[in-house]
């Protein structure tokens, strides 16, 4: 007997260039880690516009936030405090980059994209969006000083 969740993750899976599985959306499956070597892996995985996004992102965050822990989690790049949790996400979607601030409605101001999660605030980046990496790094060092989730 076949187990048909497996044939369906198969015919979504579309092979990369960098050896990772790209699943629907383009988003890279990346098997969990800690640490920056997994997070880079996801970021080279990224299809095409998206891995210079996913790059400027983590350059960002690690220049924003110095002592941040990372780990890839659920094919996520998620970005942290020691002892605190998650601040901070990355998802890559079909036609855009998804940045979770996971207590976002305490960020100021809000993030643009609401939520099903009560404090979860996104931003959407699109190919070609100009980035206001003023504002991002705003949100990044003010998420960073916030507990985080615990995943």
């Amino acid at each position: 007997m076949t187990d048909k969740t497996s044939i369906r993750s198969k015919k979504a899976a579309k092979p990369s260039n960098e050896g990772a599985t790209l699943l629907a959306g383009g988003n890279p499956q990346i098997a969990k880690g800690e640490g920056d070597a997994p997070v880079q892996a996801y970021l080279a995985a990224m299809p095409g516009w998206k891995s210079d996004i996913g790059r400027r992102l983590d350059a960002l965050i690690t220049r924003t936030v110095p002592d941040v822990r990372k780990a890839v989690k659920w094919n996520s790049p998620l970005y942290g405090m020691e002892g605190q949790g998650w601040f901070l996400g990355i998802h890559c979607f079909t036609k855009y980059v998804k940045v979770a601030f996971f207590r976002g409605t305490s960020l100021g101001p809000i993030p643009p994209g609401d939520s099903k999660s009560k404090e979860t605030r996104y931003l959407d980046i699109h190919e070609g969006d100009q980035l206001d990496e003023a504002q991002l790094a705003a949100w990044i060092r003010q998420a960073s000083q916030l507990p985080g989730e615990r995943m």
